[in-house]
């Protein structure tokens, strides 16, 4: 049987805070770690392969922001038939767009994220999986409101199930029902493909990612152009400045990391709180998602709070903590019982090209 955590030393776990945390976006950023850890550069990527090879660390790469870059996105919750989850899920989880999919223990029971390109309308997808997928219920919940989203895992075990923590302005983007599509060159476009794949550990892992940009564009688009790393650097910090790209950093495997455990607890908050509630359950440091999302008949929980710890126990503690903090009784604990889906969207790829042909042209 595999084991769901590898064993890391004091160097590991501060190293992997640093990339989750602070990854340096300069031509050789392993060095750069390295002077900032007390680590050779060797070591530091002899290091972030180890724990790669583990399956601890899945990448590094460039995080956007999916709705500033003009894609339409929600969570959505499905109710299903008990015997059928399974099957709804794989349906569900074929969608190109869908990077999340759980079954949770509620009778919405059946939880997945998805995301559509720009020019697309979410609602066709959704209505289109929902029908495909034989879901009695399906309640889109999207974003009304962003208080706070970023995972941190702090793998040093310093911070408690209870503790707080400054909310930074990378993990509270602006975020509307409606946003427009950015203005992007050839160049951009073809540098977010690359850029928001796993970096290259290699000394100057940026002059890779340089040359493989300039593969997607052609020789048409550069027109005699250069794209070096000093170019991409560039480029991943006008992304950061306008707000596309949230961080550059590390996306960790939770289980393999030692936090077994992730809950979502939704929470009915009352309206006229909302503004002062959202912003308090995103200070513990837990919590790693926290939004305002629309309520139904059937639904009437306005503030999910995405929860991680390295066991149930910790879970619950964060969530009693946020209870007797803001004073909230009506509030609801879901528990991943099964992953069908954990990755990454990709953007600006062909990917959806034949599903979109099969289910909605």
């Amino acid at each position: 049987m595999a084991r769901e955590h590898t064993d890391l030393d004091a160097a590991d776990q501060e190293l992997l805070n640093a990339v989750q945390w602070d990854f340096p976006l300069v031509a050789c950023p392993y060095s750069a770690l390295g002077e900032r850890l007390g680590m050779t550069e060797a070591e530091v990527m002899a290091r972030v392969q180890r724990v790669k090879d583990a399956g601890v660390l899945r990448q590094l790469s460039a995080i956007f922001d999916t709705r500033a870059l003009g894609y339409g996105s929600s969570l959505v919750a499905a109710r299903v038939d008990p015997d059928r989850v399974d099957e709804a899920a794989g349906v569900i989880s074929r969608h190109p767009g869908v990077s999340h999919n759980y079954k949770r223990n509620h009778t919405f029971n059946l939880w997945y994220t998805i995301a559509v390109p720009p020019g697309h309308e979410l609602k066709g997808h959704v209505d289109v999986l929902h029908g495909e997928s034989g879901a009695e219920v399906t309640r889109p919940l999207p974003t009304l409101t962003l208080f706070k989203i970023g995972v941190k895992l702090d793998m040093t075990g310093r911070t408690g199930a209870t503790a707080k923590a400054e909310v930074l302005d990378h993990e509270r983007p602006e975020r509307h029902p409606e946003m427009t599509a950015p203005e992007l060159s050839p160049l951009e476009t073809a540098a977010i493909r690359v850029v928001q794949e796993d970096l290259a550990l290699v000394e100057r892992p940026f002059a890779l990612a340089a040359a493989a940009i300039a593969d997607e564009c052609g020789a048409d688009v550069l027109d005699g152009a250069a794209i070096d790393e000093d170019k991409v650097l560039e480029l991943l910090e006008s992304f950061r400045e306008r707000k596309l790209m949230r961080r550059f950093a590390a996306v960790m495997n939770h289980k393999k990391a030692g936090f077994k455990a992730n809950a979502m607890g939704v929470w009915a908050v009352p309206e006229a709180e909302l503004d002062s509630i959202g912003p308090a359950m995103a200070g513990f440091a837990a919590v790693s998602h926290c939004y305002r999302r629309p309520t139904y008949p059937d639904w009437p929980y306005s503030v999910f709070t995405m929860i991680h710890g390295r066991s149930a126990r910790e879970c619950e503690e964060t969530v009693e903590a946020i209870r007797a903090e803001t004073g909230v009784e009506e509030y609801c604990l879901l528990w991943s019982v099964k992953e069908y889906k954990k990755t990454r969207v990709k953007y600006f790829t062909n990917d959806w090209n034949a599903w979109i042909e099969k289910y909605l042209i």
